[in-house]
């Protein structure tokens, strides 16, 4: 109920009727089926799930609260949102999942439509305390991952081969899937922020970046770590303990009250301070929650004031072409006020030696 009343606040706000969702995670965010097929209808008063044939019988037996509208496949639903709004109804659509047809559709009808850029976002930023166990979830079974994966990690093996490794384990430890592509580069690819996997084997006394997430009960971790097969480079670990020091501080410096573009500005000074500033090449941290446009952002241009419930990623690098790179990353939620990582591994740098690896 809460989280209906959440986004009814914006039928308030916008002056409007009704709120058209189609993207997934806010069907989810309201306990409806995420099919493409599925759409969702918020009015004042009720919560329609329209759907085609296929996915009336799944609706009937896993979802509750919504008046179920069943059309034809292949007709449009469309028909069935005028049919219950009326022609002249003003509507909020996601400006970001309605197609041109669409909306050139909504015109036809006579539906005055209201774009809607990061209202339901907002509505979600605040986590609730099943979204924050959902999370805490995640987290912890990446983190059984990630121990599992750097024990099996050997000079020779291929990046790709760590990425499948990593999918692997996730479905075998229950995530339904991965979060995000998996990112796994090595030595002078980790100058590459969002470096995927390749064929390029692992070797010895270079950094590898690994940054992966998993979805569980369709909510969301990612974690970063960046390890090396025996001792690194002297010029890669100074690196190393810059990332490591602003990282442990952007994370204490996470605060109900403060803006994220404050959070971004200060970890980011302390990257500058020590000379590699121009080689952290992006925004500190995103929200995190079910994935898809995930509020607060922590960057240069993020007004957002953090409050207690949010959850959000902290994740400095340093990249330096020819060289190589390093990321760190949590998971932070604000409780009780203030920034609590999620994540349990270590942020020391980890050496991988043989079968095992030592801190």
């Amino acid at each position: 109920m809460q989280r209906i009343q959440k986004i009814r606040s914006i039928l308030e706000e916008k002056q409007i009727d009704a709120i058209l969702i189609k993207s997934r995670s806010n069907k989810r965010y309201l306990g409806a089926l995420t099919g493409s097929g599925v759409k969702v209808l918020v009015t004042r008063d009720e919560l329609y799930q329209i759907m085609d044939g296929r996915y009336s019988n799944e609706a009937k037996e896993t979802t509750s609260g919504f008046i179920m509208v069943v059309h034809e496949q292949g007709s449009s639903y469309l028909d069935e949102v005028v049919r219950i709004l009326g022609s002249h109804a003003r509507i909020g659509i996601e400006a970001g999942q309605v197609l041109v047809k669409e909306y050139l559709t909504m015109q036809e009808y006579g539906l005055e439509t209201v774009l809607l850029e990061h209202e339901l976002e907002e509505a979600r930023r605040c986590k609730d305390a099943q979204e924050i166990a959902l999370v805490r979830k995640a987290c912890e079974i990446t983190d059984a991952i990630f121990q599992e994966t750097i024990s099996t990690i050997r000079i020779g093996m291929k990046e790709t081969e760590v990425s499948a490794l990593l999918q692997y384990l996730a479905i075998k430890n229950g995530a339904s899937a991965m979060a995000f592509d998996t990112i796994v580069a090595s030595g002078v690819r980790g100058c590459m922020p969002h470096g995927r996997p390749s064929e390029k084997t692992l070797e010895a006394h270079e950094f590898i970046t690994i940054d992966f997430g998993i979805t569980y009960q369709g909510y969301q971790s990612d974690m970063t770590r960046t390890v090396c097969i025996r001792e690194p480079q002297p010029k890669l670990k100074k690196i190393y303990d810059i990332v490591l020091q602003a990282q442990c501080a952007g994370v204490d410096f996470i605060k109900a009250g403060v803006k994220g573009k404050d959070v971004d500005a200060y970890v980011r000074g302390i990257i500058q301070e020590q000379g590699y500033g121009q080689y952290f090449t992006h925004g500190l941290g995103h929200g995190m929650g079910m994935g898809d446009g995930e509020l607060p952002m922590l960057n240069a241009g993020s007004d957002t004031v953090l409050e207690e419930g949010m959850i959000m990623s902290c994740e400095p690098g340093i990249y330096i072409p020819g060289l190589g790179g390093v990321r760190i990353e949590d998971d932070v939620l604000i409780e009780n006020g203030r920034g609590v990582p999620l994540n349990a591994t270590t942020k020391e740098l980890i050496i991988l030696e043989g079968n095992g690896y030592e801190v």
